[in-house]
């Protein structure tokens, strides 16, 4: 299943090519999907490249081919623009923690969503679709709504994260300084890291020393939720 992005991207090319003849530049590919910078664009490409849509032409400026087109796009179709990570818990108990004031309902275990992968790591497309869901004990979770993920990569391990885990995010748009955090880079990929605050910049730190600190303005990056708990499994 392809990301909404990565399907306007690929519509775009595949439109440039029937017209012209040849691939929009970076530069037009960027402002047709309305990203801040073609980073994002060289991403998508590379994802669309991996799951075989399009393929670069060695030797050549700007060679793009497309080598077929999705199927189906129904369920990303109904995706609304600028949403590419934003859970939406189901109301009612499923990861909802509410404060209880009889001993006998905190004993009762809470259904959470799984809300896809989360990379911890070079940042991937942003999945909001629930695989599943998961039963986890009261008292690993706070008040308010929750989700988990699959931890995908090894930037957190010195944090205890390791590839494979499943973390649990009390879904929230603010942290403090030093939270783990899952947050949202240009509205297009989410990422599990630490959070900074530098003046009026976002930094985004790993917890392993092989992969860099990413530093962002704070138009760049949304705070989707934060690490309250983790899951491992032997």
């Amino acid at each position: 299943m392809l990301t909404r992005k990565q399907y306007e991207l690929l519509m775009f090319i595949n439109e440039r090519l029937k017209e012209a003849g040849v691939p929009p530049s970076f530069d037009e590919m960027k402002d047709a999907l309305d990203l801040r910078s073609k980073s994002g664009i060289h991403r998508l490409i590379k994802a669309l490249e991996e799951r075989g849509f399009i393929r670069r032409l060695p030797n050549r400026a700007r060679a793009l081919e497309v080598v077929r087109l999705p199927e189906t796009m129904t369920t990303t179709l109904q995706r609304p623009k600028k949403q590419a990570f934003s859970p939406s818990v189901i109301e009612g108990s499923l990861g909802r923690m509410r404060p209880v004031e009889g001993a006998d309902d905190v004993s009762e275990p809470v259904v959470i969503p799984v809300m896809g992968r989360i990379a911890a790591g070079v940042p991937i497309s942003a999945i909001q679709q629930q695989s599943h869901s998961i039963t986890v004990p009261p008292e690993m979770l706070r008040a308010g709504e929750h989700f988990a993920l699959e931890v995908r990569g090894d930037s957190m391990i010195e944090a205890g994260i390791l590839d494979g885990d499943t973390i649990l995010v009390r879904r929230t748009d603010t942290a403090d300084t030093g939270d783990i955090v899952v947050a949202l880079v240009d509205e297009e990929e989410a990422t599990l890291k630490r959070l900074r605050r530098r003046g009026a910049s976002i930094a985004l730190e790993a917890a392993n020393p092989a992969y860099e600190t990413r530093i962002f303005g704070p138009d760049r990056v949304r705070i989707q939720g934060r690490l309250v708990g983790l899951i491992r499994r032997y």
